[in-house]
């Protein structure tokens, strides 16, 4: 038995932590089963309404579904305005250390009044209702500053991770068509200065929408300014007043973009909403991470993915959370610095992911050793499946055995944690997402839709719309039916395996789809072989997951290169840095192996999973579609030398 079907490691009940923890009896889950809109409706009363609903789930026109259907709402006013109009005021909101060493803290008062002031200037720059803004920055407090700002005047935002190259800003940007660009002259990571204002430069010499672009002064390195086009973040905001009111926006109205990769080489634009988002994210951060005032709270997530936007800035904001934010990386200057961060400020709840569990388990106890980590009250974990052996490290050595361990699956398209433990009710088992969050639906299918038997691998599905989820992908509604509701009608596709145990408790198998998962981080394997196919030297790629120790997933490269072209080993590192300049860094394969040929089928469909099979030293399987066998033994070949 494979570790991912280990039945149960060991069982850790939660013990004393139920005593105080916000859900204590599991008779939510039979309650929320009974009549779940109703549950939602209970959940939204929790929230500052401008406007109450007058229905809480319009399924009409589904797959396209409205919830609190005509309430207005504006999700700032929720994160910050009823925090700073009681006790909260003075109560921190973000503690943020910049990676060389600086220190900030922002209480709700001025978060509320910094948000004010960059929304009134974005208006000033001519900003209006339903305006995209492109945000692509660094972990600095003026990035969710910028995000609340632009929600607060009904402004979308688009976060593009700062380690996206220029190209696929450009593609992000000209997609959305963005009024303007919100970015900084550099970010730090592991002391270095990555150049953001000069990728921006390079993206919008492919871009026609943007008007203006905003520049944060944040590492001090050279760039040009141009003309009136480019202005400097402080500039801009000097003598901008600090009161600027939430304007209340429909429960529909949209909040923010995110792209994700798809399969067709063309990011996916998941468009997520002001309403039914904030009640999910609110619900989920409350529940799940038991969050208290007491608490200080450290999603390790960068905001460019969804769980910064879900569960750094939205759902902690709205539940008057503190919130620990880091620029920087988590070995810089040393494998101790994430310790250093959790007993420098008394973090009580962590959440962070597989991938750096697993790197730090590598690195060894020693740089955790030393650190008073005994504020630590509940660890989480997100981005991909966690294996039990990393469960139990994590469990016992940064856990120290007594902190129970919320093991979140979800995704950009939910917008909310859909699976995962509740830690004053759930008894957790090491490699298990646990069960459906009450009033999310979730089951594992077959290929015909049928439900499968206990412990039977197949697709996992949703059965009911939830309010978090996505409303459409932007600009292209046939591409959020066909990808999301095409394969199971009336069910949403998640794209991921599972399996469902005798206890009714969730195993997250992974990705069946051709996207890779990097550190939490999804790339369509399209766009990757995009990528390399954009080099003059190649004329065919395809890419692959594979297992790896740290990352999850690494990224495998076949390539075939064009006639009187040498494969040498110094290609293989210019298509490696050539694929990181296309996407990013997280996108540049781990292997690249030079092949004639590769396998496919008669239709001219390259056969990927012969080739993971090959990579990972499995049984092939059927190959009576495959064009030319001679294919197989070319990789092989490849692979052995």
């Amino acid at each position: 038995m494979s570790e991912g079907r280990v039945k149960v490691v060991e069982k850790f009940p939660p013990g004393r932590f139920a005593e105080t923890a916000w859900v204590r009896e599991g008779r939510v889950y039979e309650e929320a089963g009974r009549d779940y809109l109703a549950f939602w409706e209970r959940a939204a009363e929790e929230l500052h309404w401008f406007r109450r609903w007058k229905r809480v789930l319009d399924r009409s026109e589904a797959p396209f579904y409205r919830w609190f259907v005509g309430g207005e709402i504006n999700i700032t006013y929720n994160c910050l305005d009823r925090h700073a109009e009681s006790w909260r005021r003075n109560k921190v909101a973000i503690i943020w250390e910049g990676e060389p060493g600086e220190r900030r803290v922002l209480t709700y008062g001025e978060l509320l009044r910094e948000v004010g002031r960059f929304a009134n200037a974005l208006r000033s720059l001519g900003v209006e209702r339903g305006d995209r803004v492109t945000l692509y920055m660094g972990m600095v407090p003026e990035l969710p500053v910028a995000m609340l700002a632009c929600a607060r005047i009904g402004a979308v935002h688009s976060v593009v991770f700062g380690g996206f190259s220029a190209r696929a800003l450009a593609d992000r940007i000209n997609d959305c068509e963005a009024k303007v660009v919100v970015t900084q002259d550099g970010a730090f990571r592991r002391g270095r200065i990555i150049p953001l204002k000069d990728n921006v430069d390079v993206a919008l010499r492919e871009v026609q929408s943007v008007e203006r672009v905003v520049v944060l002064k944040r590492a001090d390195n050279d760039v040009e300014m141009h003309g009136d086009r480019d202005v400097w973040w402080h500039e801009l905001v000097a003598g901008k007043s600090p009161k600027c009111d939430a304007l209340p926006v429909d429960s529909e109205h949209p909040l923010f973009i995110l792209y994700t990769s798809g399969t067709t080489g063309k990011p996916k634009g998941v468009l997520h909403v002001h309403g039914g988002y904030n009640v999910g994210v609110h619900l989920t951060a409350k529940w799940v991470f038991d969050l208290k005032d007491r608490d200080i709270y450290w999603c390790t997530a960068d905001i460019g993915w969804i769980t910064g936007h879900s569960y750094i800035v939205y759902g902690p904001l709205s539940n008057g959370a503190t919130v620990v934010m880091y620029e920087g990386a988590p070995d810089y200057p040393s494998p101790a610095r994430w310790w250093e961060i959790i007993e420098r400020y008394g973090v009580t709840i962590l959440y962070t992911a597989p991938t750096a569990i697993r790197f730090f388990m590598k690195l060894g106890e020693e740089w955790i050793k030393g650190h008073d980590l005994s504020t630590l009250r509940l660890l989480g974990s997100v981005g991909e499946p966690i294996n039990p052996r990393a469960w139990l490290w994590y469990h016992e050595v940064v856990g120290g055995r007594r902190c129970p361990i919320v093991d979140t699956w979800w995704q950009t398209e939910t917008g909310m944690i859909m699976i995962t433990p509740l830690p004053g009710v759930s008894t957790l088992k090491p490699g298990s997402a646990s069960r459906p969050f009450p009033g999310v639906f979730a089951k594992v299918v077959d290929e015909n839709g049928e439900e499968v038997k206990p412990n039977q691998g197949g697709y996992l599905v949703i059965t009911r719309p939830w309010p978090a989820m996505l409303r459409t992908v932007w600009g292209d509604p046939e591409r959020y039916v066909k990808t999301y509701f095409g394969t199971f009608p009336g069910m949403y596709f998640t794209g991921d395996g599972a399996r469902v145990d005798e206890e009714g408790d969730f195993w997250i198998i992974g990705r069946i789809d051709d996207v890779i998962n990097v550190s939490g981080h999804r790339l369509g394997t399209a766009e990757l072989e995009s990528a390399l196919v954009s080099h003059e030297s190649v004329a065919e790629a395809a890419v692959i997951g594979v297992p790896h120790e740290i990352k999850g997933q690494a990224v495998v490269a076949f390539v075939v290169l064009r006639d009187g072209v040498e494969s040498t080993p110094e290609l293989k590192e210019e298509l490696r840095r050539h694929v990181a300049e296309e996407i990013g860094p997280i996108a540049k394969p781990e292997e690249i192996h030079f092949v004639s040929m590769l396998p496919k089928t008669r239709s001219g469909k390259i056969m990927r999973r012969i080739l993971r099979a090959l990579e990972e030293g499995r049984e092939i399987g059927d190959v009576t579609t495959l064009e030319d066998v001679k294919a197989i033994e070319e990789v092989k070949r490849t692979e052995q030398e």
